[in-house]
């Protein structure tokens, strides 16, 4: 049994993903071919934004919207501590200081009313920890849409209009989602996602993309992304980064978006076996009326957690945790001097959450298998 079962998929449409890349080999055109703008285009269309610049992974996806807005030495972004490390450490790449926030125990995605108590704080010079710079300047936010569910917008975008810091959404996981009738994508000043081939719609390789429905922030990026470019690719009008998706990798995700949707809607049977098969042996996720997960992972929890992944890896059931250590306790990030409780939340999701394999070909049996090894 896989966790994320790639071949199944690549199975159903191996025909389709073959001519497309064939095409690409006929055509030659490697960088910035047709099918980038062919597929930007189509995203663009199925997030429901005016603009999505592809870029080579959904790091830069992140990074790139920081740099349109001049984040730099002295600013303060805040996000939470329980995600991938690319979401924080682009903003120290930058020179930026990350402000870890806690999150809600539920849904694990940032707490709106930790985030504007800690927004508060850094306006008032009143540190997390006494190692933290002095006088930062709040600039920005990035939530993260964790496991596919997308973050309270609604709560977060009017926070950041009170304090004017602009809002990045982390839609790495969650392309496909939605929130109260709003696609995943679309639910902030800029949003990144990311095709990593784990993800729900991934490609072959690193790949992801910028969306946005502001013009001039899409212009910057569309820069950004080919080494700050102006009018051609020898007048340099800003300092910007090699990000450009590969034209194969577009052409492969082309032939991905055409079985999409029902993916998701297969993600989402899947999902719904799960909970129904587990509510009453652990914590399954919890999906807020008005939101839709695109079930990039299925992540319960348990305080029996290492017992299950012990007894379900000796049934050949695969399992994977994230996130094992939250990011605040990361070597990477030491200087900043959190400490252990300082996001007992987070610490506490950590200790105790496992994800169960999930994709759109996962067989009712398999799924019988293993959800009756977590009840026995």
């Amino acid at each position: 049994m896989q966790f994320v079962d790639l071949a199944k998929q690549l199975e159903a449409i191996r025909g389709t993903v073959e001519k497309r890349i064939k095409t690409v080999l006929d055509h030659g055109n490697f960088i910035l071919g047709p099918e980038i703008k062919e597929l930007e285009k189509k995203l663009a269309a199925f997030a429901g934004v005016k603009h999505c610049i592809s870029c080579s992974s959904g790091t830069d996806a992140i990074l790139l919207p920081l740099m349109a807005n001049n984040v730099g030495p002295g600013h303060a972004i805040f996000t939470t501590p329980f995600t991938f490390i690319a979401t924080a450490e682009v903003i120290s790449l930058l020179g930026a200081t990350p402000v870890y926030v806690d999150i809600d125990p539920d849904t694990f995605n940032i707490d709106p009313a930790k985030l504007r108590q800690a927004i508060q704080d850094i306006k008032n010079n009143k540190k997390p920890t006494p190692q933290f710079p002095d006088g930062l300047l709040p600039k920005g936010i990035i939530a993260v849409d964790l496991f596919g569910l997308p973050a309270d917008y609604d709560a977060i975008n009017a926070i950041a209009r009170e304090h004017a810091l602009f809002v990045i959404e982390d839609a790495a996981q969650s392309f496909g989602g939605m929130y109260k009738g709003k696609m995943a994508g679309n639910l902030a000043d800029a949003a990144a996602t990311s095709f990593f081939p784990a993800k729900p719609l991934g490609c072959y390789g690193d790949g992801g993309a910028v969306l946005t429905n502001n013009d001039s922030l899409a212009d910057v990026v569309e820069s950004l992304r080919v080494h700050g470019k102006g009018q051609h690719k020898y007048d340099n009008i800003r300092i910007g980064i090699n990000g450009r998706l590969d034209t194969i990798q577009a052409a492969i995700l082309l032939a991905k978006l055409e079985v999409f949707g029902k993916e998701l809607e297969q993600r989402q049977e899947v999902a719904a076996r799960y909970s129904e098969g587990l509510k009453n042996a652990v914590k399954v996720p919890h999906v807020p009326p008005g939101y839709k997960s695109a079930w990039a992972q299925y992540s319960v929890v348990s305080e029996r957690k290492k017992e299950l992944m012990t007894r379900l890896q000796s049934a050949g059931i695969p399992t994977a945790v994230y996130y094992p250590r939250p990011l605040h306790l990361q070597t990477a990030f030491s200087s900043l001097g959190y400490t252990e409780g300082s996001m007992a939340v987070s610490e506490k999701a950590s200790d105790t959450i496992f994800s169960l394999p999930m994709h759109p070909y996962l067989s009712t049996q398999d799924q019988d298998r293993i959800i009756d090894c977590i009840i026995k």
